[in-house]
């Protein structure tokens, strides 16, 4: 007997459903439809959420994959510095993932999530198209959404021409004429990281500078252009970045612009919850969480660029995935132990 059946079969003598692996409950949701209960839901899934599906199914747990289909590295044409995937086509590196969760207990469901609440001792999960399943674990892997800045031209060359990591996309730029907008406060520390790309590098003000003069200083010793002048429009074609065209018709010919993007959560599901939200600070609009991705809230987790544990990239998201699916299945089977044995302890397969 599996450890499922043996568990479906202790509950069923005691005139109740503990809601583990595929057992159907027979309680009926607020809508009266029938819930269909799940170890451990995950929403969302990119690399966090499918690395996290994989340990939970190799777990002989049964996961719920929720997926809207809107990575956040959708237009990169490659990941990069994530060791046997470097260059992968983002797709591409979630079809692999999908392709190998077959052989375990991993369901998906091609839709959003809209809603979540705590539920006897779990939670419930409002899908975009109206069901509603159960779990005991919830992760999110939700991501991140960049506000990018109201510049004309800049969003059609976001992920290519326009970056906001170089440890992502720097190297296909190394040497480079580059330009750099930042906010005075940030342009020595800006500029200090991306010199170890290029030398060719301009810094955007968008208006007139407020650089204190040591800063001004520093700049100019590592031949660092400032350039004051409103930013009007980029100009590119193919996703590769011509020129910066800025006001009183200067010209800037540059192939790549780095801008630091404004963060925020794609939902508001930790929040609802009662998660926490960094509010200030270079990791403001991510939810805080310990360094295994565990909530303030029991049994809820939230993974890659979501958390502000870890560093936002593929490669770090996958190992935060990874590190949640085993402290949350090692918390099921904890509390699965704990209960009362009825007609002696269940082989796990």
């Amino acid at each position: 007997m599996s450890r499922r059946q043996a568990v479906a079969l202790a509950a069923g003598s005691a005139g109740m459903v503990l809601g583990v692996g595929a057992v159907e409950a027979q309680e009926k949701a607020p809508t009266a439809r029938p819930i269909r209960r799940f170890d451990v839901v995950v929403v969302g899934g990119g690399p966090a959420g499918l690395s996290a599906a994989l340990v939970l199914g190799r777990a002989c747990l049964e996961v719920l994959v929720c997926d809207s289909g809107k990575g956040r590295n959708a237009p990169a044409a490659g990941v990069h510095g994530f060791l046997t995937q470097d260059g992968t086509p983002p797709a591409e590196l979630r079809r692999i993932g999908r392709e190998q969760l077959r052989p375990y207990e991993v369901a998906f469901r091609e839709e959003a999530v809209v809603d979540a609440r705590k539920a006897g001792g779990g939670f419930e999960v409002t899908l975009a198209e109206g069901d509603v399943v159960a779990c005991r674990k919830l992760i999110l892997a939700t991501g991140l959404v960049d506000a990018l800045p109201e510049i004309p031209g800049l969003r059609e060359l976001w992920g290519v021409g326009v970056i906001h990591c170089p440890y992502c996309h720097g190297w296909e730029h190394r040497g480079q004429p580059w330009a750099v907008l930042a906010p005075p406060e940030e342009a020595v520390e800006l500029t200090t990281l991306l010199l170890g790309w290029t030398h060719q590098l301009t810094l955007l003000t968008d208006g007139p500078s407020a650089l204190v003069p040591e800063d001004k200083a520093w700049l100019e010793e590592r031949a660092v252009e400032v350039v004051e002048g409103r930013v009007e429009r980029l100009e590119g074609d193919g996703g590769r970045l011509r020129a910066i065209q800025l006001d009183g018709g200067r010209r800037l010919e540059r192939e790549v612009l780095f801008v630091r993007t404004r963060l925020r959560q794609p939902s508001n599901l930790a929040e609802r919850l009662g998660g926490e939200v960094v509010a200030d600070g270079p990791k403001a609009g991510m939810v805080r969480t310990d360094p295994f991705g565990a909530t303030s809230v029991e049994g809820l987790y939230v993974v890659g660029d979501a958390s502000d544990a870890g560093m936002p990239s593929v490669a770090s998201a996958v190992a935060e995935g990874s590190v949640a699916a085993a402290i949350a299945s090692k918390a099921i089977f904890t509390e699965d132990a704990r209960r009362p044995a009825r007609g002696g302890p269940a082989r796990r397969e």
